[in-house]
């Protein structure tokens, strides 16, 4: 290979590595973000809902970073093959992971109307399954970093347990607006907040399914698992003030 040749390789591979880093940096503040909004949730702290809040501006500078870097690469370099899906997979985790942080900034914004209402029980559910989408999000973040598309299909697999958690939520909330209508503001927000947490599950399903074509080279074949049934959900009130669900 001619000196100038393996200077552009080793330039390039350079450049992916960057690319890769700033992948992990806006993956790790997602984390965060989600964390600190589940707490928020969880303490009704207002202080850390604002925080979480102003997070969000870090992570979409991050996302302008790599659409600037990305475009560069793409015109610069013309990569083929791997160093292609490389590229093109981090714009599209990257622009997966700018949602999950707007989302996770969703969840602050509603905990600061929550804090001035009174509490409702179902909010002690909620951030088991923040915790639960919390962890899909790492695990599918270290299978981009190991490159293990196994893994990252093991996250796509367990997306089925957010659903069906909110699914669950979902009748319960219902359940609650229709006991009392005092009800019915708290258990809205909180229905929004259950959605905003099963949308970053789906958003890391998307991120697993990028790994496996980057690695992989192909599409998943299987038809993607889904356990959200909230569309045909229905509540029924009983006599006695309790009530009755199917699905």
């Amino acid at each position: 290979m001619p000196a100038g040749s393996e200077h552009i390789v080793k330039s390039f591979d350079s450049e992916l590595k960057q690319l890769s880093q700033v992948i992990v940096q806006m993956g790790g503040l997602a984390e965060a973000q989600l964390q600190m909004a589940i707490d928020a949730l969880s303490r009704r702290d207002i202080e850390t809902a604002r925080e979480t809040v102003a997070h969000d501006v870090r992570i979409n500078q991050l996302e302008d970073q790599i659409d600037s870097m990305t475009v560069r690469m793409l015109a610069l370099r013309q990569p083929m093959a791997q160093d292609l899906r490389e590229v093109v997979a981090a714009l599209k985790i990257s622009a997966a992971i700018e949602r999950i942080g707007d989302y996770a900034a969703n969840v602050a914004k509603r905990v600061l109307t929550l804090s001035q209402l009174p509490p409702v029980r179902p909010v002690h559910a909620i951030p088991r399954m923040g915790r639960l989408a919390q962890e899909l999000l790492k695990e599918v973040l270290d299978a981009y970093v190991e490159h293990d598309a196994d893994k990252a299909v093991r996250v796509w697999e367990r997306d089925e347990e957010v659903d069906e958690m909110y699914t669950s939520l979902f009748r319960e909330l219902l359940t609650y607006m229709m006991e009392d209508p005092r009800n019915i503001t708290p258990c809205t927000h909180l229905l929004f907040i259950a959605k905003n947490i099963e949308r970053i599950g789906d958003h890391c399903t998307n991120i697993a399914e990028t790994i496996h074509f980057l690695v992989r080279g192909k599409p998943l074949e299987q038809v993607r698992p889904k356990g959200d049934k909230t569309s045909f959900a229905v509540v029924t009130p009983e006599r006695g003030g309790e009530s009755s669900g199917e699905v």
